[in-house]
């Protein structure tokens, strides 16, 4: 196996372990999906946040862009697989275009809003 299959299969294994503790969220501990969801893309702000500046840093405004351009090509992609899986299974991909309900920046765990 090449290492680039290593690491690919590292990394379906790793999305789907995460995919695997926010069903446990939902489904046995009553969380709100939504909520769910809003916590995973948060956590994987401050994880990319620690990846990139340590600690006792924080990302520029360059760096968010950085950040928010790779989650958007990320997403891009996955939705490409998504409609392209549909498909294989025969069925007729529907495109929702907006998300349900408005964004909102959570309030931050500490007391402080923004």
């Amino acid at each position: 196996m090449s290492e680039q299959q290593k690491q690919i299969d590292a990394h379906n294994q790793a999305t789907n372990e995460f995919i695997e503790l926010a069903n446990k969220m939902v489904n046995e501990h009553g969380f709100d999906r939504n909520l769910v969801s809003a916590a995973m893309m948060a956590a994987s702000g401050v994880y990319a946040t620690f990846i990139a500046a340590g600690n006792q840093g924080f990302l520029a405004e360059n760096g968010v862009e950085k950040v928010a351009s790779m989650y958007k090509n990320n997403l891009v992609y996955i939705q490409k697989r998504k409609k392209e899986d549909l498909e294989a299974q025969g069925l007729k991909p529907k495109p929702m275009a907006e998300i349900q309900g408005d964004a909102e920046n959570p309030t931050s765990t500490d007391g402080d809003k923004d």
